[in-house]
């Protein structure tokens, strides 16, 4: 999200029109579905995606097309099985397609707002409101600021589409409500060389990390290009110098020792963090579990470590193990790292 309004951003200032795809519905099996999104410029290639296949590469040429005529539209596609056997793709379904028309030089205070939101650790949403012509209006919402930059739209209308996925209200106008902010930071401990990799990798999936190492060489923002913040200072305390942690934030902990992981679990521990993970092996998982024991913590709450660490792919290389806990992270904000699903992933620390 984040790459395709920087894009939009930077083509728009330098004088170029744009078409932004964003698929706002779609049903059976498909490579994407609402909210994914796709910039389509006069020349170049297109950043972002829509799934790729016979779809993308259509979808490319109606918004070159629409570029040319200089305005906004509707279309659907359909995946037949034939098709996507053609495409070399598995899925089928079908998915419909807004395509937006973007003027140059056309001031647009709400893309700044979008910018401020993505760089934000709150929930926010993108509102688009379609005239039955198909030009659009575009607006914000989030829980500190409410509707922004659509006046004539009542907030209560909007408040029953917020959601994880987007959401094609039909009406006059028609209003297409999609996430544009997840809700939680990633506060990693440990800025060692899983810990660069996985705040890699976080970033590319739209996860703001924070990175927080006592290591002065290592904690630096040249070498976690991906993280919002780096911070450098002791482990014990680091909480009491950082936002109080939430239900929708998360928790890496991986620092080069097991004493660091037993301090920073003891801080952890009582906080509501949604996902906790401790990177480390068997051997290590059962003293940290030990020592917290008897510091009093309870089965309940060490149950809720995830340890060791990420997906059993077979993984030893840093970007490998980086994968593992990204992938898991994916599934815990998904909704699937819950109850019995996936708790073949989960030893007890």
């Amino acid at each position: 999200m984040k790459t395709v309004f920087t894009a939009l951003t930077a083509s728009l200032s330098a004088g170029r029109a744009a078409v932004l795809c964003s698929i706002t519905s779609s049903s059976g099996s498909t490579p994407r579905g609402p909210g994914a999104k796709m910039l389509v410029l006069e020349d170049g290639e297109p950043t972002g995606t829509i799934g790729g296949g016979a779809v993308e590469y259509q979808a490319v040429q109606l918004a070159r097309r629409l570029l040319a005529e200089k305005r906004s539209d509707f279309a659907s596609y359909h995946l037949s099985a034939g098709e996507t056997a053609d495409t070399g793709m598995i899925c089928g379904g079908d998915v419909r397609v807004y395509f937006q028309f973007l003027e140059p030089n056309r001031p647009l205070p709400v893309l700044r707002a979008v910018a401020e939101l993505l760089e934000g650790a709150d929930a926010a949403w993108l509102v688009t409101a379609i005239q039955p012509d198909n030009s659009w209006r575009m607006g914000v919402f989030d829980r500190q600021n409410g509707l922004r930059f659509l006046p004539d739209i009542g907030p209560e209308t909007v408040e029953p589409l917020l959601g994880r996925r987007g959401v094609l209200a039909e009406g006059c106008p028609a209003l297409y409500v999609e996430p544009l902010n997840r809700a939680g930071t990633v506060y990693l401990f440990g800025a060692g060389h899983v810990g660069r990799a996985l705040t890699l990798i976080l970033a590319l999936a739209d996860f703001r990390v924070v990175v927080w190492d006592e290591r002065p060489l290592a904690a630096k923002q040249e070498l976690l290009p991906g993280a919002a913040e780096v911070r450098c200072g002791p482990y014990a305390g680091a909480l009491e110098q950082l936002p109080p942690l939430t239900a929708d934030d998360y928790v890496v902990i991986m620092t080069p020792g097991h004493l660091a992981d037993c301090t920073m679990l003891a801080q952890v521990l009582p906080t509501p963090a949604r996902y906790i993970g401790c990177i480390g092996s068997r051997k290590k998982v059962a003293a940290t579990r030990e020592k917290l024991l008897a510091a009093g913590f309870s089965e309940a709450e060490m149950d809720r470590v995830y340890a060791p660490i990420g997906l059993p792919i077979g993984g030893k290389t840093p970007a490998e193990v980086a994968i593992s806990v990204a992938a898991q992270m994916i599934a815990c904000r998904s909704g699937r790292l819950k109850g019995d699903e996936l708790s073949c992933c989960k030893s007890r620390i």
